[in-house]
């Protein structure tokens, strides 16, 4: 594990979202660098498009909102 040196403000946002997420600070970042990842490595894939993917893969069920 490595210490990464960021800028205050965006450490003041990481303290904010990570409250509004009920995250920790760390998994907050966590969440922020892999998504940002995976933007960057599938730019054709829209953020609610990679967090199902990522959610699917840890084998959580989404229910099929299409069906009437």
């Amino acid at each position: 594990m490595g210490i990464v040196n960021i800028e205050e403000e965006l450490h003041e946002q990481l303290r904010r979202a990570s409250r509004a997420s009920c995250r920790s600070i760390n998994g907050q970042a966590a969440f922020w660098i892999r998504l940002g990842m995976l933007c960057e490595l599938h730019p054709g894939l829209t953020f609610q498009e990679l967090v199902a993917r990522e959610l699917k893969a840890a084998g959580v069920d989404s229910p099929d909102l299409t069906a009437a």
